[in-house]
């Protein structure tokens, strides 16, 4: 059984373990689950099997800042605008067109993504349905934003964000993107997904391809 010790999850399955816990707990009608590649596809495939719903996976790839790749201003989908943290942007004194190279790198690699993952596969149906997209952890919300308005786009009836651990900050401001934001843990003292867990070693597209096949079986 998972377990949060000391705020702490083990690893991304138990971490899913404890999030379908809490989704549960919710009645949920005809719902879909996405897992936003990588991380989150083993976090969402131990809610979706308790759920009973169909798991599919959402790529949104984060656009960093010149020189510092991990430090997410934007993300961008497969198809579909860029999204750009418009007050980072200006506290760094960068507009969306000096990211435009970027952008469309990323934008390449989240289509070479969804094209390995998928293997052929048709995308679950979205529209009308409730659509959860789960993380393995929510800190700036750059990738969630540009991921639930590439889904807002399908027409779900009701499009919801949920991870195991979160910033309350970014969990607050996502509630403007999703119809409602679900987390295990929304600590203080967040600084950084990785600190949240034992191992947290990074998932591969292979493990996200056996997921999706077992799920899809």
């Amino acid at each position: 059984m998972a377990r949060v010790r000391d705020r702490t999850f083990a690893d991304r399955r138990t971490a899913g373990q404890e999030l379908a816990r809490l989704l549960r707990e919710r009645n949920w009608s005809d719902p879909v689950v996405l897992g936003l590649a990588r991380g989150g596809v083993p976090v969402a495939a131990e809610a979706a099997r308790e759920l009973g719903a169909p798991l599919d996976v959402a790529v949104a790839r984060k656009i960093g800042a010149p020189g510092h790749p991990e430090f997410g201003v934007g993300a961008v989908t497969a198809e579909g605008p860029p999204y750009y943290d418009t007050d980072t942007l200006r506290r760094i004194g960068l507009n969306p067109h000096d990211l435009k190279q970027t952008c469309e790198a990323e934008r390449a690699e989240a289509r070479r993504r969804l094209h390995r993952y998928h293997a052929g596969r048709e995308p679950v149906a979205m529209r009308d349905r409730e659509v959860l997209i789960l993380d393995d952890g929510l800190a700036t919300g750059v990738t969630a934003t540009a991921a639930l308005r590439a889904a807002r786009e399908a027409e779900p009836r009701r499009l919801v964000f949920a991870a195991p651990v979160c910033a309350p900050e970014s969990a607050a401001l996502l509630g403007r993107e999703a119809d409602e934001v679900l987390c295990v843990a929304k600590p203080e003292d967040f600084r950084a997904v990785g600190q949240w867990y034992e191992d947290f070693t990074q998932t591969t597209d292979e493990e996200v391809v056996s997921l999706l096949e077992a799920a899809s079986t």
